[in-house]
């Protein structure tokens, strides 16, 4: 018996202790939305590691009444500690005060409360969001431009941190300003039409802030509808759906980290009276089209990481059930033996039946023992996976953020690289200037150069232009890069288009005998298309096929419709070497020269420039080739464009000329011949560049008084003391730029009059575009052509002579008052004031008059010689006669009286004045226009 009972008691031991159950309430204010589902699927994840854990959540569904309510039921069904993610911070509060007043730890997530009342919070810096997202703006716009922020939901945490940080963030570039901000309240949906309208108000808004990706989604969506696509770029905030992004729906999301595992952690921190955080704020990492495919990578490693410890998990789960099995069919064997011992206590003699049964229990606990045994040493392996895993998910997580810096460092270099090419190009232009400029004056202005010095100039003129067309390609590779080549079509006959470029490589092909075919399956295909970018493309092919057709070869260029109309096919075909296997995967990268080589090879771009603006045109460059046969390259056109692509109406966009010297030549060969030497035409160059500097000054000087200055201020300051009659500006200058010397120039009223030639090697029709808008008369990109300058300075002094005149004809009509708009006419009113308010001083000085303006006599000299082509004293006189003849007609006042009224010193002096200006005396003058009573 008593064997019997310790067999008991050892089997009683054997049977494991329930583990005590800890309960979590979670207060979710939405299920609906990717981060939410991500919140929630993150807790479960961690929670599969913790068995002894149930959580209970409910879904406030955007309501925070509802959320207080459920949060009193979390409290009233027995929780041992709380999460809460509030929809709106104030509202949800009180009921969380409850809970922490009743000792119930409570963990935010997410979005916080009004109140300390609470033992931890997890998530995500929103003031941070706020900040980075102004700082990626800011490098997205160059730090200038006008944004609509996307608001979330009206008293949320997060909507109040990232609205909070935005601002904060862009107080530091004031070339940025919010133009409108939208209330979202999370909700794409009702969103759509007041963005829609925000859009329409402020047409010039290029970024969209939007508080989380959803919202992002349908802005996308109003930005497509308005057309805009191509100049709104839109951030995010979740950086859930990688795929926004990848697709170039959003510009870039900033990463907000779902945090639920973090959560259940902290949590479990808590409950297991562990060391924790109070605040455990997560960090934020911008996701762009730089780093979004690791990003993607890293997130699918991670899954199948995930998938792994499920895996292991549900063999677990499996082993277990068959611990529980086995136990049970040892509790019924120890049931058993329980009733052979009553009945062996009442029948001695089923004893030996008995020892049998004991035999076959010991046999059977020998059996339970070796499977207690399997489940422990399993229990062992599962606790190694957990720890491989955790080591493995420490890896990823270490392997991340160094991918994540080395992201950010390759695109800080790739954008420092990129700024060295465009910098670079821009200064290759200036000299390339001083190149051009004394070749092209030489062939256009030396009669007596023999043959073969006019071959040696022709060929540095060649060379200088080919230099040039590559600073041209480089520009154009950079501002595809970043997105600058607009495309601006309009519709127009593909085969007129192609045919003239066509014609401009017959001549060198006829040189090298080489036949060029033009076949056009019809006389006209009409299509929308931009000739400026095309004109590029086909060049470059034309000039490829010609390079590498051998001498005695063939280039055809045929031209038809795609079968189904919708586009249209050009094709150039050669008859060269071809291209080699190991050449085709690289031929349209950038650069890349390839294993043939053929004469005058070029630089690796044309190729890869046609295929990039190809497709900024919507269409396809694609090439085929068989080694010795020749290469045939194809571009495939949409003959319909969208809305966005089309230029404004009105607006005609013509081919861009290449530079073709001999007729530029020709048509500067009539320009009026040069004013003599000495002439009193005072004109400014203002160049930092000692040798443009110099150079500009000596074309100059055989046709104009010329002054130099070496930088913005010094320029700045001879143009108010000298009063130039043109200034000639550079507009790239340390210290102050061109554009801001011209802006000081229309400002100033001394000034305000003079043309302002600008030269500059900054050639994008925008950077045109911002100079000519803050005033510039011309606008002249380097290498520029001198006797073109010459002449473009000529044009502008002959229009200001016809200005004069205008103020001149102002000045000589019954008032002498000039109606104050402009600056030159605010001037004129200013003196013409000033003049009449001292009409009676016989008097009166150019010094008078200059110390009222508070300027120096020769300033004054200068500008009113400028503006109306006359003397101050000559000014003087003629606003006298004009207000004598005014006088006159009222007869009662006598001949001497209106003498004396308009400052004549003598009766004589004025009667012989105004004889000489309108051939007709003082008395003949009233006797014709004062009609004698009858």
């Amino acid at each position: 018996m008593l064997r019997c009972w310790a067999v008991l008691a050892l089997a009683g031991c054997a049977k494991p202790a329930d583990q005590p159950t800890l309960r979590i309430g979670f207060s979710q204010c939405s299920t609906t939305g990717p981060w939410r589902q991500a919140v929630l699927a993150g807790m479960e994840r961690e929670l599969s590691f913790h068995p002894e854990v149930k959580l209970r959540m409910l879904d406030a569904h955007d309501n925070s009444q509802a959320q207080q309510q459920q949060i009193r039921e979390l409290v009233r069904g027995g929780i041992d500690l709380l999460i809460v993610s509030p929809y709106e911070a104030g509202p949800v509060t009180p009921a969380v005060e409850e809970a922490y007043a009743q000792g119930i730890p409570v963990v935010l997530l997410d979005r916080r409360i009004t109140s300390q009342q609470y033992t931890a919070y997890v998530g995500g810096d929103n003031l941070e969001v706020g900040q980075t997202a102004a700082r990626y703006t800011a490098r997205l716009l160059k730090e200038q431009g006008s944004i609509i922020e996307l608001l979330g939901a009206r008293g949320s945490s997060a909507t109040a941190g990232r609205h909070e940080g935005f601002t904060q963030g862009l107080k530091a570039f004031p070339g940025l300003r919010v133009a409108a901000l939208v209330k979202g309240e999370w909700n794409p949906t009702t969103l759509q039409p007041k963005l829609l309208a925000a859009l329409k108000a402020h047409p010039e808004v290029s970024l969209i802030f939007s508080h989380n990706d959803n919202m992002g989604r349908a802005a996308a969506e109003v930005v497509r509808q308005l057309g805009r696509t191509s100049t709104v770029r839109i951030i995010g905030v979740d950086g859930l759906d990688l795929n926004l992004v990848r697709q170039r729906v959003l510009s870039a999301s900033l990463l907000y980290s779902p945090a639920g595992q973090d959560a259940i952690r902290t949590a479990l921190k808590i409950l297991h009276k562990q060391p924790y955080q109070r605040e455990n704020k997560l960090s934020t990492v911008v996701i762009d089209s730089t780093n979004v495919l690791m990003m993607m990578q890293q997130s699918d490693k991670i899954l199948a990481q995930q998938q792994d410890i499920e895996l292991q998990q549900g063999l677990l789960h499996r082993l277990q059930a068959t611990y529980a099995s086995q136990q049970t069919v040892l509790n019924g064997l120890l049931a058993a033996l329980l009733g052979a011992l009553l009945l062996g206590a009442v029948a001695w003699r089923s004893a030996r039946k008995n020892r049998q049964i004991n035999h076959q229990l010991a046999l059977q606990n020998a059996e339970n023992d070796k499977i207690n045994r399997q489940l422990v040493s399993q229990n062992a392996e599962n606790d190694k996976i957990n720890r491989q895993l955790v080591s493995q998910n420490e890896e990823i997580l270490s392997q991340r953020n160094q991918l994540e810096a080395l992201s950010a460092q390759a695109r800080a270099d790739t954008e420092a690289k990129l700024r060295f090419f465009t910098n670079f190009s821009h200064e290759l232009r200036t000299p390339l200037t001083l190149i051009l400029g004394p070749v092209e004056e030489l062939l256009t202005s030396s009669p007596d150069l023999s043959t073969a010095q006019r071959q040696d100039l022709a060929l540095v003129r060649r060379n200088t232009q080919r230099l040039l067309q590559l600073v041209n390609q480089l520009l154009d590779f950079r501002k595809i890069e970043v997105g600058k080549m607009a495309v601006r079509a309009t519709e127009g006959n593909v085969v007129d288009f192609v045919r003239d470029i066509v014609d401009l490589f017959e001549k060198p092909a006829q040189q090298r005998g080489i036949q060029v075919r033009f076949l056009a399956a019809e006389p006209v295909l009409t299509a929308w298309f931009d000739g400026n970018i095309l004109d590029k493309v086909f060049f470059n092919l034309l000039s490829n096929a010609l390079k590498f057709t051998p001498e005695q070869g063939r280039i055809t260029i045929s031209l038809q419709a795609i079968p189904n109309g919708e586009a249209v096919k050009v094709s150039v075909a050669d008859t060269g070497p071809g291209i080699s296997e190991q050449d085709r995967p690289h031929v349209f990268e950038w650069f890349y020269q390839g294993r043939q080589r053929a004469a005058g090879q070029g630089s690796g771009m044309g190729l890869a420039l046609a295929d990039g603006l190809v497709r900024l045109h919507q269409g396809q460059l694609s090439f085929s080739s068989q080694p010795g046969q020749g290469a045939t390259f194809t571009v495939t056109l949409p003959r319909e464009l969208p809305q966005e692509l089309r230029a404004p109406d009105g607006m005609a966009i013509q081919r861009a000329a290449f530079d073709e010297p001999e007729a530029l030549d020709e048509a500067l060969g009539a320009a009026d011949a040069a004013p003599p030497a000495e002439t009193e035409v005072l004109v400014l160059v203002i160049e930092d560049n000692a040798d443009v500097n110099d150079f500009l000054a000596r074309k100059l000087r055989p046709d104009f008084r010329v002054e130099t200055a070496t930088d913005g201020h010094t320029g700045f300051r001879l143009a108010t003391e000298l009063i130039p009659d043109l200034v000639v500006c550079d507009v790239m200058m340390p210290g102050l730029s061109g554009l801001q010397v011209l802006a000081q120039l229309k400002s100033d009223w001394r000034t305000s009059h003079i043309p302002v030639v600008l030269l500059t090697a900054r050639s994008a029709p925008e950077q045109q575009v911002e100079g000519v808008q803050t005033g510039a008369d011309l606008y002249l990109t380097k290498p520029f052509n001198p006797t073109f300058l010459l002449e473009s300075l000529r044009t502008l002094l002959a229009n200001r002579d016809r200005q004069r005149e205008h103020f001149r004809r102002q000045l000589s009509v019954d008032t002498a008052t000039v109606a104050a708009s402009k600056a030159d006419q605010k001037f004129l009113a200013d003196l013409t004031a000033i003049v009449e308010a001292n009409l009676t001083k016989t008097n009166l000085s150019v010094e008078d008059i200059a110390r009222s303006l508070g300027i120096s006599r020769m300033q004054l000299y200068r500008k009113v010689k400028a503006v109306l082509g006359t003397g101050v004293s000559d000014f003087i006189q003629s606003l006298r006669l004009t207000k004598a003849r005014e006088m006159l007609l009222d007869d009662g006042l006598s001949i001497t009286d209106v003498a004396y009224e308009t400052g004549f010193s003598t009766l004589s002096y004025f009667s012989n004045s105004f004889k000489a200006r309108y051939q007709i005396s003082p008395s003949e003058f009233r006797a014709l226009h004062l009609v004698p009573p009858a």
